[in-house]
């Protein structure tokens, strides 16, 4: 029985140990403008004046050698739709103000573009998740990335994360 304790105590050790290699640390992203799960303001979105939501980020990893972030919407008709990216963020960048971007390198977001791009979904309710990354390194990547190259050059490279999700329906 003894060693049946010992080896679960094991395991669960390793797998704790393993999610924080595998980047599941948890940081805090939150914002004034709205709560977790709550509703976006238009005045963030497409509808309003597509201005960038003020964010705070909290319990960054002290081995954090930059920042990332992202702004994407899971349910668009065609998929994962990236709203906004942002890498070599500062570590000491604890808040981003606004219809601010954080000093950083832009990608170009699913809209074609450069910077914030709002939550503006064609019909019914979608989520829209702001992810915030610690990366043990800086990526070496030109302004206007895409989404997918990013991802691949963040592999392997997540010391923690955490996300805030807001939600929004266009009044028609």
């Amino acid at each position: 029985m003894q060693k049946a304790i010992n080896a679960g105590a094991l395991a669960i050790a390793l797998v704790a140990l393993a999610s924080f290699a595998a980047g599941e640390a948890k940081m805090k992203i939150t914002s004034s403008a709205f709560q977790g799960g709550g509703n976006i303001p238009s005045k963030f979105t497409c509808d309003g004046g597509d201005s960038s939501p003020p964010l705070q980020i909290a319990e960054i990893p002290s081995g954090a050698k930059s920042l990332v972030l992202v702004v994407d919407d899971p349910d668009a008709p065609s998929g994962l739709f990236t709203h906004w990216i942002v890498w070599n963020i500062s570590p000491q960048t604890n808040a981003i103000a606004e219809g601010s971007a954080p000093k950083g390198v832009q990608g170009t977001s699913d809209f074609g573009k450069s910077g914030y791009g709002g939550p503006c979904p064609p019909s019914g309710t979608h989520r829209y998740y702001f992810k915030i990354f610690a990366l043990d390194r800086e990526l070496n990547l030109p302004s206007g990335t895409k989404r997918n190259q990013l991802d691949a050059a963040m592999k392997g490279h997540v010391v923690a994360q955490g996300e805030l999700m807001g939600r929004y329906s266009r009044k028609k």
